[in-house]
């Protein structure tokens, strides 16, 4: 029998260590026992300055849900264009601590300050994104205007400051 796993303050600092120490901002912690399981469910710590290049899911399972747990979580969504056409501040323990995303939508997440976690739910198994689902006007993670990029989608959230 597997052991049950309490998601407790030690856990979400250890995974909160991990993510200030990683090159990409970030780390998850995943409950699902293999990537081709049909349920994902798991954690993700992500860092002030972490770049999640937007993208989206064209599989109708694909829908997924996040909750803060921790911190303050910003969701930013586009239109086919590119342009932002909503975005909104999740934060633990507030008026709005989570969204649910259908599948098709184009979407974007960013830390809105140190030590932020989210759990996150959506359909398996893990599969690459595919070029359809990357948004074509938005930089990759690895290029030289991603931080730039993801700076103005942070300063969305300093306007509403």
């Amino acid at each position: 029998m597997d052991t049950p796993t309490f998601i407790d303050r030690a856990l979400l600092d250890s995974l909160v260590d991990e993510a200030m120490t990683s090159p990409r901002r970030r780390r998850n912690r995943n409950f699902h026992r293999h990537e081709s399981d049909a349920a994902h469910r798991l954690l993700n710590a992500i860092e002030p300055g972490s770049y999640v290049p937007p993208h989206r899911h064209l599989d109708p399972a694909k829908d997924e849900t996040m909750l803060v747990v921790r911190g303050s979580l910003g969701v930013v969504f586009f239109d086919d264009a590119g342009q932002p056409v909503r975005h909104a501040e999740l934060r633990a323990g507030s008026d709005c601590i989570g969204v649910d995303i259908p599948h098709g939508v184009f979407h974007s997440v960013l830390a809105c300050e140190p030590g932020t976690v989210f759990f996150e739910a959506k359909a398996g198994p893990w599969q690459v994104l595919t070029e359809a689902e990357r948004a074509p006007w938005a930089p990759a993670e690895n290029d030289a205007q991603a931080a730039a990029y993801q700076a103005s989608l942070r300063a969305l959230f300093d306007a509403a400051d």
